[in-house]
């Protein structure tokens, strides 16, 4: 009797080590060994209490792969294990899912969740706590890619984006979010131009958006190699904030880079604001966009937050006025509503505001990933942007297991979410720098039907281990010469 419907019959064969359906799959681990992260690990992160077993380095390397691959909890590791053939390319066997489990606990620490609640005002609830030694360790390994990504192109420009996102959790200790449900809301900064996350915070579901952003934003800026000499930033109304913008305003600011930073922030439309807004006579008001069903118009205000010195630190107000058509209202009930974006970048008012549809040379501000815009802002037809922080929040949640915290340990959580940004730009750092120049858009999902799923048979052979290919496959995804790419690379790398 057939033993299915094609003609072919399955035979199960114990160890099975002669072949693989991811031969492709180590280029993620010698992309982290030719940025030398294997030594930045070993530098910055420690958490074993004897000498034996896996270093931190393998554990970390097992935990990137099974993210890259597509795994979403620990659990997942057992078919990357039953890959005989994988674990004989990467060295050794991979570690089980308890030694990942309890590797992940060690980056949780009680105390510092106790001290900050402690430390909390009366009046509030939320509070964020400091990092475990292990987990600011994570981040230092995270730094150590973004900088030796950056060397290989000397990157000289920088555009940082933050935003948060909600990780929705039925975990006991998950607490409610501004959305109605329960989980967390890490925030996170990515690098526009060399698309890496280069900053990030694990939070409670309960905190704002807008609280103790300067913080995350001066580390997103430390993260930076010292090659870049430009800098911009761009964000939503949650970094409106005069501590912030005078941090940015200033060219003397402390803790963070001299010289001009150039910004737009969606600015909170309060009423002092909104009064000016409505007094613009016609005439100063230009067309930005035509809807179906609603114009917008932009202009620019004289408007002065707070006790802000303006003969210092000049600010600009650019304001947008979205007017429904005749019949049409909002659900205000008005048919008139005013946003504004406070800047302190030169050009015209359009140039800034013009939606990301537009012509590339004027979107800035709009360029910033829509679907974190207000719904008023966003531009019609637009997608996500290679390199916005709202496209590595939807990668991150959708294909490299961010999307749900594993466990109730909020460090562990923490940690999950860091090694799931880490993996996010190993992956970037992979396609710049070896994957050929028809894969620098990949996904992960296209990543791991085009590269790494690639079926390989090994042979021993005068010695050395080969992985035998077939050649029209190897041809789309350029395996042999993205490793030649990663090879010199870590040749390149310093001793020590």
């Amino acid at each position: 009797m057939s033993q299915g419907i094609l003609p072919y019959r399955v035979a199960v064969a114990e160890g099975a080590d002669a072949v693989t359906g991811r031969a492709g799959l180590p280029l993620v681990l010698e992309t982290m060994r030719a940025l030398g992260l294997d030594r930045a690990i070993a530098q910055h992160v420690t958490v074993r209490q004897r000498a034996s077993g896996y270093t931190e380095a393998e554990k970390i390397e097992a935990l990137v792969l099974l993210l890259a691959a597509g795994g979403d909890c620990l659990d997942d590791i057992a078919v990357r294990q039953a890959d005989g053939g994988l674990g004989r390319l990467w060295g050794r066997k991979l570690p089980s899912a308890d030694a990942l489990r309890h590797f992940r606990y060690a980056f949780h620490a009680d105390t510092l969740i106790a001290a900050a609640q402690a430390q909390r005002r009366p009046d509030t609830v939320a509070y964020i706590p400091e990092e475990s030694a292990a987990l600011q360790g994570l981040g230092c390994v995270n730094t150590a890619l973004v900088r030796r990504v950056a060397g290989q192109g000397h990157g000289t420009q920088a555009t940082l984006d933050p935003d948060a996102t909600i990780q929705e959790s039925h975990k006991r200790e998950a607490l409610p979010h501004y959305q109605g449900g329960r989980g967390y809301q890490p925030a996170a900064i990515s690098w526009v131009e060399q698309d890496l996350v280069v900053a990030d915070e694990y939070r409670d579901g309960n905190v704002p958006a807008g609280m103790e952003t300067l913080p995350l934003i001066q580390r997103g800026f430390a993260s930076l190699p010292a090659t870049v000499t430009e800098y911009a930033f761009r964000a939503d109304s949650a970094c409106y904030d005069e501590r912030t913008l005078k941090w940015l305003a200033d060219p003397q600011r402390k803790d963070g880079p001299r010289g001009p930073i150039g910004f737009t922030i969606s600015a909170d439309m309060t009423e002092p604001l909104r009064a000016l807004c409505v007094a613009v006579p016609e005439p100063a008001w230009t067309l930005l966009e035509e809807r179906p069903d609603e114009t917008v118009h932009c202009s620019e205000v004289a408007f002065t937050p707070g006790d802000w010195r303006k003969d210092a630190w000049p600010l600009r107000y650019l304001v947008l006025r979205i007017r429904k058509q005749q019949g049409q209202l909002f659900g205000t009930g008005a048919d008139t509503k005013y946003l504004a974006v406070v800047s302190n970048r030169a050009g015209e008012v359009a140039a800034l505001l013009r939606p990301a549809c537009a012509a590339p040379a004027g979107r800035w501000h709009w360029q910033k990933p829509a679907s974190s815009l207000r719904p008023e802002l966003r531009p019609r037809g637009s997608g996500e942007t290679a390199g916005t922080i709202e496209l590595v929040h939807a990668v991150t949640k959708n294909g490299l297991g961010a999307a749900v915290p594993p466990c109730g340990r909020f460090g562990a959580n923490a940690a999950w979410h860091r090694l799931s940004l880490l993996t996010y730009n190993v992956l970037s750092a992979l396609k710049s720098l070896a994957l050929p120049a028809s894969l620098s858009a990949a996904r992960p999902k296209r990543l791991r039907f085009a590269v790494f799923t690639l079926a390989g048979r090994l042979v021993s052979h005068a010695g050395c281990l080969w992985v035998r290919v077939g050649a029209a496959a190897e041809r789309l995804a350029g395996l042999i010469a993205a490793r030649v790419r990663l090879a010199l690379i870590a040749q390149a790398l310093p001793a020590g």
